[in-house]
Formats: structure tokens, C-alpha cells, sequence
């Protein structure tokens, strides 16, 4: 019997990276996964590649059950649909990941507004359409559990407005887990660092694998907790940064560091 035998549960953004890990542990543990993402095969762009049937597939290929339902989360009658979907294919829902999470980093001055009104549409507004409509099956069953996949960034304020929708995300995980606590239900947020993906192309191998963050993710669920950081030694910089603001605003707000902090948007757009 795995930690999650018999546990409906939704994980968006399940077409590669963290989303995919996260679903085929889930899997793994014995969950019913449905599997979200924008698209059901290969992305157009290279920051949206990934196959939403490949991680089905898999799923599936390793005795695990799973279907893929194509949404896009920034569109409030697809994330409705979504859930309905996922009723309609195994019952009430159990466990909701909001993993789906755009992060395109660019300095404000230059930002497009266009692009601030997705990127909070994904980042915080998804959660709380996709939390609306999952609570009307945990509350009157008084259990269940959702967990928002937030960012470093929701704690140290440096990547600009992907930061401010990583506090959004923050502080929504925060109200909700107040709201429904009394009725056994759980709301943790997992707020990675870098790990090794698509989406951060600049840093190649060299950051710790997504498998981290699923881990992280179904050890709340089976032991419910306020936050957590992964990997932990980013606890470090984010106690840092919280204790001595002024020091990061000087080490932040140095030139040469902005620049870096924006290389991976310019590695991702070059390719």
C-alpha cells in the first residue's frame, strides 16, 4: 500500500519538469492522477516543451493510473473544467498540486503588461479558481489537501514581478490554510530554489534534481506543514534576507547582479 492508495489528485503543469515527477510519484503511491498542462504533446517553444501523454504514458507503463486533460490554467472556465474532468473520470478530489507557474524574468521598466496579467493569471489566480473548486468536495468530507508550488522568489523579492506573484501565492496559501483548518483539510506551500529543468537553461546540470521538490511534496501531504524551502540550504539565504534587509537591497540592487539574475530570461528567449 503506497502513502496515497486511493487518493484522487490533480497536478498541473504535469508535462515535464517538477509537474512530472511530481505526478509519477504520486502514481507510484498508489494516487489516481490527473495530469494538467497546456498542451497534450510537444510545446511549440522550447520553454514549453514536454508531453503531457508521455507522463500518462509512463504513469500507466508502470502500473499506475493517470489521464491527461489539456488546460490552461490562466483561463478560469478551463480550471473549472479541469476539476470537472477529474470527477468525472474518479470521483471526489482528494489532493490538488498547483504546480503550473510561468516565470518569465524581466526587469519592470521593460515589462510588458500583457505579459503581468498571465503571469499573476497562472502564478496566483489559478490556485484560487482550482482551490474554490476543489474545497466544495473536501469541506463536507472534512479531509483533503492542497499544496501551492511557490518559489525562493516568494520569499526574496529579486526576480522582479515573478516575485511579487510568488508573494501572492504566499500569502494565499496562508489565508486559505486559516480558513479551513477546522475542517482537517491541509494547505502547505513548497517554495523550491533552481532545480534542474527547461526553465532555467543557463545553469544546465548543475542545480539539484525536480524529484526534490515531489518528495517535499508528498511528505506534506502525509505530514502537513505550514512551508518549506528546497532544497534546505536555501533557508540560509532566505533567513538571511529577512533579517537584514538593507544588506540585500545593497547586494541585490548592484548592477552586475540584476544582470545575472536576468541571464536565464535571456538564455531561454535566445533558443
Amino acid at each position: 500500500m503506497g502513502k496515497l492508495t486511493g487518493k484522487v489528485a490533480i497536478v498541473t503543469g504535469a508535462s515535464r519538469g517538477i509537474g512530472q515527477q511530481i505526478a509519477e510519484l504520486f502514481a507510484s503511491e498508489g494516487a489516481k492522477v490527473v495530469c494538467g498542462a497546456r498542451t497534450l504533446n510537444e510545446g511549440e517553444h522550447r520553454m514549453l516543451e514536454g508531453s503531457l501523454s508521455r507522463t500518462v504514458e509512463l504513469i500507466r507503463g508502470n502500473g499506475g493510473e493517470a489521464i491527461a486533460v489539456t488546460a490552461d490554467v490562466s483561463s478560469e472556465a478551463e480550471c473549472i473544467a479541469l476539476v470537472q474532468s477529474a470527477r468525472k473520470a474518479y470521483g471526489p478530489i482528494d489532493i490538488l498540486v498547483n504546480n503550473a507557474a510561468l516565470n518569465y524574468y524581466q526587469p519592470t521598466a521593460t515589462y510588458p503588461t500583457n505579459r503581468w496579467v498571465r503571469c499573476f493569471a497562472i502564478n496566483v489566480h489559478a490556485p484560487f479558481i482550482l482551490a474554490k473548486a476543489v474545497l466544495t468536495d473536501m469541506i463536507p468530507r472534512r479531509s483533503g489537501a492542497i499544496v501551492n508550488v511557490g518559489s525562493i522568489a516568494g520569499e526574496v523579492a529579486i526576480m522582479g514581478i515573478y516575485s511579487a506573484s510568488k508573494f501572492g501565492l504566499r500569502g494565499l496559501s496562508d489565508s486559505v490554510r486559516r480558513e479551513v483548518r477546522s475542517f482537517n483539510i491541509s494547505v502547505s506551500l513548497i517554495e523550491p530554489g533552481l532545480v534542474r529543468s527547461s526553465m532555467n537553461p543557463a545553469h544546465g546540470d548543475n542545480l539539484p534534481p525536480p524529484d526534490i521538490v515531489a518528495d517535499a511534496i508528498v511528505s506534506a501531504i502525509a505530514h502537513p506543514r505550514r512551508a518549506r524551502i528546497v532544497p534546505w540550504t536555501n533557508q540560509i539565504g532566505a533567513f538571511l534576507v529577512n533579517v537584514f534587509p538593507w544588506l540585500s537591497d545593497l547586494v541585490f540592487g548592484h548592477p552586475r547582479v540584476q544582470e545575472r539574475m536576468n541571464r536565464d530570461s535571456r538564455a531561454t528567449s535566445s533558443k
